[in-house]
């Protein structure tokens, strides 16, 4: 007599744990998608360049070694020098920031 009544349970059982399954994966794909690239800083630039400020134009930390501060500078010229297409205002801001990461500046070096 147990053993119909422990069928009927794990029935149940394995009914609810369906359920549950079936409702987990439809709110998951009904989320809206994170998108997989970084988003980018939003704001615009302060009048005199700031370490943290240089750092996000460079996409790179506020502490790291001169040879990281280059390879982002490369990166980040490459996509927008002013002889591929890009901005003479982004070059000039792009450089000043690898001048504060450096401790090369004197001010606001920009032109613009």
């Amino acid at each position: 007599m147990a053993t119909p009544f422990l069928a009927g349970v794990a029935v149940a059982a394995t009914a609810l744990a369906g359920r549950y399954g079936i409702q987990a994966w439809q709110a998951f794909k009904a989320r809206p998608p994170r998108p997989k690239i970084k988003k980018f800083y939003e704001g615009g630039f302060q009048p005199t360049m700031t370490k943290r400020e240089a750092a996000l134009i460079l996409g790179i930390r506020e502490n790291v070694p001169a040879e990281k501060v280059k390879e982002a500078h490369r990166k980040v010229m490459v996509a927008n020098h002013p002889d591929a297409g890009g901005s003479h205002f982004l070059a000039s801001k792009i450089n000043e920031a690898k001048d504060v990461m450096l401790g090369k500046t004197k001010g606001s070096g920009s032109p613009f």
